[in-house]
């Protein structure tokens, strides 16, 4: 819900050329409680102003020189990003009201206007425009959980497997090779059960964190769930790059930890895919990375495998 203080502190830009008419208006809205009100005389400016401020209402008055409401409606729609403008017109012409409404006035005012009337009007018409912003919002706040995790804030499957298509798609545009990282912390287990769940939550973001900063800004840091993560690598140029991104990938994760008093050792283990020897799709690569991850765990943990299907892979320089 909206609350009452929220429309008095929502923005208004007044728009008339005569200046007697603006003084009047702001009395009105002042007098009404409203705290947040501009003005111009100029409607060339409204584009301009409504761009840099994004005024939860105008009020546009419809009869100007050089350039009328209509017109001024007409560059609104082409400039603004919004798709709701909540636009107040008010005119002397009563005959204006059809015209003005198809033209992407949500309401309008007659003048001479009734104070009681124009002021229910703004009211109601603000209310509406502070509900629609709140639900633009909370649509994209719900989009955003949607594509991240919700603990570490980092990219979650969904996101993640979008970003490998462009990743694999950049690669194939370009004839290069990008890769693919699946990590699991070795023991991780074993700190959630002598530490607690806290503990561990604030590892896995501790880790988060560490992972994002070991690579660089182009490539993706995941997390899957768990202990589980995926780091997509936009693009490699050599072999012998991704090797030296792996294992200071291994070593920022080894690190030590203090948590809550506690110094935490963990160290992680790494299975790696590589377009196109190693799959043409993000599930394939997927698929055969986490296989790669299991080998390195069978083999000792806290070191990183190759994928099989191995076929040499060269290029022309390090891509760190």
């Amino acid at each position: 819900m909206i609350s009452e203080q929220e429309i008095l502190n929502a923005s208004i830009l007044i728009v008339d050329d005569q200046q007697s008419n603006v003084l009047m208006l702001e009395e009105m809205l002042r007098e009404a409680g409203y705290a947040c009100i501009a003005s111009t005389n100029n409607p060339y400016a409204v584009c301009e102003l409504y761009r840099k401020n994004h005024y939860d209402l105008i009020l546009l008055d419809l009869q100007m020189p050089g350039m009328d409401g209509f017109q001024v409606m007409e560059d609104l729609k082409k400039t603004a990003t919004d798709d709701y403008l909540p636009i107040l017109v008010i005119t002397a012409q009563p005959g204006h009201k059809l015209r003005a409404l198809t033209s992407g006035a949500k309401d309008f005012v007659a003048k001479p206007f009734d104070l009681i009337e124009a002021n229910t009007r703004i009211h109601n018409m603000l209310e509406v425009r502070l509900l629609y912003k709140q639900l633009e919002q909370y649509s994209h706040k719900m989009e955003s959980l949607a594509l991240h995790d919700s603990l570490t804030g980092l990219p979650n499957r969904r996101l993640l497997l979008d970003r490998l298509s462009l990743a694999i798609a950049h690669a194939h545009r370009n004839k290069r090779a990008m890769a693919v990282m699946y990590l699991d912390l070795d023991g991780f287990k074993q700190i959630n059960d002598t530490l607690g769940h806290d503990a561990g939550d604030k590892l896995l973001n501790m880790v988060a964190a560490r992972l994002t900063a070991a690579v660089r800004q182009e490539d993706t840091v995941a997390r899957l769930g768990g202990d589980e993560f995926v780091i997509a690598l936009w693009e490699l140029i050599h072999a012998d790059g991704l090797a030296k991104l792996v294992s200071k990938v291994i070593q920022a994760v080894s690190q030590p930890y203090v948590i809550d008093g506690h110094t935490v050792n963990i160290t992680t283990s790494v299975g790696v895919s590589i377009y196109p020897t190693h799959g043409e799709d993000g599930d394939t690569l997927m698929k055969n990375a986490d296989l790669a991850l299991y080998e390195a765990k069978r083999t000792g943990k806290n070191d990183y495998r190759i994928a099989a299907q191995r076929e040499r892979w060269r290029g022309n320089s390090d891509p760190i």
